[in-house]
């Protein structure tokens, strides 16, 4: 039986883990919206194949459907990639599903945060988002995991990373914006995260990447390679748009000491060029006063930052960027001793998001 929990998940020995650490498999849902997807969604689910392929060399995927697309993402699909129907109102997993924590004895409990579509209904992304909420329920009713009522703070898994031994990452602009959490105080977040999370600090950034219709996700800017070590976006042209932005990063992170009094090793991945729909492909999205625009003059995120670690492996994002090539060397540097597969995900790009933001990691308990 699936059990509820009102407590704290600290006071319980729950913190966290790293995404490095091992995991039992991945979870991502399926895209169908055609006011976020062009052309009727077709080519993004062709890019979300190909990453739920490459995870799949590594790790076991269990890719979530609607009702109505469970035909054809079971026939898309390998059949080792296993399809179970949940309803979702767009497929953005990280967000959307559960945050997992563990204690040491192994046991897997998973986090049922609040949602409002990155921003509620005066900013949100969509309307309505009536069963992104239920998610994170379904998915642990699935895997036997009990859960943790945690409807009293917005958060989304995009907006943090951690290390696993105490530290968190996030941006002021996204935690601390008042279409998320405004009756909370940043102190009140603070004490939140570390409640919910078993972690001792957050190391605050300012504001994530230019454009970024999340209001400023962790996981486009930096991520935790390992304990005490960061990759970071990066660029030395003060013209480019996030110069500000991630070299603010740079100089937070530097001067940061994180939960073992560690100072943080860092590594500057460059950023490819950003990316635009052409102006046909904007005509192929269907219109909705209720969604995010999507049109031409639009600037959409491209970064390396916003890849997935899975056991034995890096998920990398590809672009046709002439940095596609000498990101993944880098990659392959930090992570000697894992495989990088870079898988073209451009689509992805355009819908909002990239590798990091389609999956969700379930440790292994």
């Amino acid at each position: 039986m699936v059990r509820t929990w009102y407590t704290m998940p600290k006071e319980d020995g729950f913190r966290m883990p790293g995404e490095f650490e091992e995991h039992k498999g991945t979870w991502m849902l399926w895209p169908q919206r055609t006011d976020t997807w062009r052309d009727g969604a077709k080519p993004a689910q062709r890019a979300y194949v190909e990453v739920a392929k490459a995870i799949s060399k590594f790790e076991p995927v269990t890719m979530c459907v609607n009702q109505d697309q469970y035909e054809n993402a079971r026939a898309m699909l390998p059949s080792h990639i296993r399809v179970v129907e949940i309803s979702s109102n767009d497929a953005w997993m990280r967000d959307i599903g559960p945050t997992f924590v563990k204690n040491d004895k192994g046991e897997v409990r998973g986090i049922d945060w609040n949602f409002n579509a990155w921003g509620g209904l005066e900013e949100g992304l969509y309307f309505p988002w009536d069963q992104d909420l239920l998610v994170k329920q379904k998915v642990m009713e699935i895997e036997g995991i009990d859960r943790y009522e945690a409807r009293d703070i917005v958060l989304e898994g995009g907006a943090i990373t951690v290390d696993g031994e105490g530290t968190l990452i996030t941006t002021e602009q996204c935690l601390l914006h008042p279409n998320r959490n405004p009756h909370l105080t940043k102190e009140q977040v603070e004490e939140k995260l570390e409640q919910y999370l078993g972690i001792e600090k957050v190391i605050w950034l300012k504001n994530g990447l230019v454009g970024d219709e999340t209001d400023g996700h962790v996981d486009e800017v930096v991520f935790y390679v390992r304990p005490g070590e960061v990759a970071l976006g990066w660029t030395d042209d003060p013209n480019d748009p996030n110069y500000e932005v991630l070299h603010d990063a740079f100089e937070r992170l530097q001067s940061a000491v994180d939960a073992r009094g560690r100072k943080l090793k860092i590594h500057k991945i460059p950023m490819p060029q950003q990316i635009r729909l052409t102006e046909e492909e904007s005509k192929g999205i269907d219109f909705s006063e209720h969604s995010f625009e999507r049109t031409a003059e639009k600037q959409f995120i491209a970064t390396y930052i916003n890849c997935y670690l899975c056991n034995g492996g890096v998920i990398l994002p590809a672009f046709g960027d002439p940095h596609d090539e000498i990101a993944a060397e880098m990659f392959q540097k930090i992570y000697p001793d894992r495989e990088v597969v870079s898988v073209y995900t451009r689509e992805i790009s355009l819908g909002g998001g990239n590798i990091h933001c389609i999956t969700q990691q379930q440790p292994k308990g």
